[in-house]
């Protein structure tokens, strides 16, 4: 990596990205490319994440070789996959050898299919071997991010010849840390680490140095197996086959980097859009326009559940024109409390915290988390609405924030794990769903409670 001191500031960071900037618009090239001689790798990557798609290809032909590969590889998957239709084949066939196989499969999975198959080509046969045994297991699955380039060792192994095993792999190795430990079948029976080799007599046994493995399956969720790899504080985790035997590994950095892209997709699907996949200033507008407008499209459909039942109770606000006052409140407060419970059971499911046999014991916290809310709210709604209108439009109020407070906790709630139930993203059954959902339904609540209290 680059080792030039430039510290990273916020400052520095926003003068040089608009120094390129400016260069670039003016077309002046030779100084751009002094701008980013006189920067850190991780400085011009932030650069980079602001520019362009056409601008980016243009600043990054302007690194050095070695800058460049060093950039490449700090790029984020989308952005790297901007900019490789932006260079030439030739540029795109270097920067592709260069990288990790770890690394080529979550570029690869950003491009095209069709591109895929000339960028494999261009690989010697030993490095598009281990690319293809990663592209072989399926996309959210742990064997889809693992590294398959590692150094084991055996039990009957002195910790002396170990070391020199690790040397001679060094340059290949994506972790030497801790080291699997196999038998004969390539099954792995513990783990070791560099410490404890270093620290043991040259003759010293692996089997009297290793410790017990903790081993994912290359067949595990992704996220799951790169949440247990952090919460357990390894610095890498073992990846075996239906076998147990050894297949590849999965570094600390590259779990904390699954999970950074899980929680990524979760809060953009949250929000009613579709994950960009890369820096928000680089990525052209048709494709945020892509993001959102089928979300929009699903949700104004949703929508009009809310106006048919408006149009149902017409005759009732007609009667009473003040009830159609407290709509906005009433839906709102629904929506609310709704994405409240689903955004904490979206989060308590994706930590292991919530498993889908839980649904029973989710839907009765939530059951009584929405009565306790709407309690404390009904009594408030019930005592500011009798004081400026009447007691009887209190009434109403006060319990139609009751009933509408705990039919979306209840439902907030149980939609995240019902979406786990039946194999789909829970935040896709989260909060715009929620929100459509509960408003119609709390329409309907409000209406009833109305009708029946008022006797309209």
């Amino acid at each position: 990596m680059n080792t030039r001191p430039i510290p990273m500031t916020a400052s520095t960071s926003s003068e040089l990205g608009d120094a390129v900037e400016r260069a670039l618009a003016r077309k002046d090239l030779p100084a751009a490319s002094t701008a980013l001689a006189e920067a850190s790798t991780r400085e011009i990557v932030h650069v980079l994440e602001r520019l362009s798609p056409r601008q980016c290809a243009i600043a990054y032909r302007l690194l050095s070789k070695q800058e460049a590969i060093e950039v490449f590889e700090a790029l984020s998957p989308g952005l790297q996959a901007d900019l490789v239709h932006g260079l030439q084949d030739a540029e795109v066939a270097a920067l592709f050898a260069d990288l990790d196989p770890d690394d080529r499969v979550w570029l690869l999975d950003e491009l095209p299919a069709a591109v895929a198959p000339r960028l494999l080509r261009g690989l010697s046969p030993h490095e598009r071997d281990l690319t293809a045994a990663v592209l072989g297991y399926r996309r959210d699955s742990i064997g889809r991010r693992m590294s398959p380039e590692f150094v084991s060792t055996h039990p009957q192994l002195t910790a002396a010849r170990t070391l020199q095993r690790m040397r001679e792999r060094l340059d290949r190795a994506e972790t030497i840390y801790t080291l699997p430990v196999t038998d004969g079948g390539l099954r792995v029976i513990g783990v070791v680490s560099l410490r404890d080799l270093l620290a043991a007599d040259s003759d010293a046994l692996v089997a009297d140095l290793m410790h017990d493995a903790h081993t994912v399956s290359a067949e595990s969720d992704a996220e799951q197996a790169a949440r247990e790899c952090t919460e357990s504080g390894f610095l890498a985790v073992p990846v075996v086959d239906s076998e147990e035997r050894l297949v590849g590994i999965l570094t600390i950095d590259d779990a904390v980097r699954i999970l950074r892209h899980e929680e990524s997709e979760d809060a953009a699907r949250q929000g009613g859009v579709e994950p960009l996949g890369r820096p928000y200033l680089s990525t052209p507008i048709r494709r945020i326009v892509r993001s959102r407008v089928v979300w929009l499209l699903v949700l104004a459909v949703g929508a009009t559940l809310t106006v048919q039942v408006l149009s149902v109770f017409e005759a009732t606000l007609e009667q009473l024109t003040v009830l159609a006052l407290f709509v906005p409140l009433l839906i709102g407060t629904g929506g609310n409390t709704g994405n409240q419970a689903a955004t904490t059971v979206t989060r308590a499911l994706a930590l292991g915290e919530v498993r889908p046999r839980d649904l029973l014991r989710v839907l009765t916290r939530e059951l009584r988390v929405g009565l306790c809310l709407g309690l404390l709210l009904g009594a408030l709604g019930f005592g500011i609405t009798a004081l400026v209108y009447d007691w009887q439009i209190g009434v109403v109020i006060g319990c139609t924030l009751l009933a509408v407070c705990t039919v979306a906790a209840t439902i907030g709630g149980i939609m995240p794990v019902v979406a786990r139930v039946i194999r789909v993203d829970p935040a896709v059954f989260s909060n715009p769903f929620i929100t459509t959902f509960v408003d119609a339904t709390g329409l309907v609540i409000y209406f009833v409670i109305a009708r029946a209290v008022l006797g309209i």
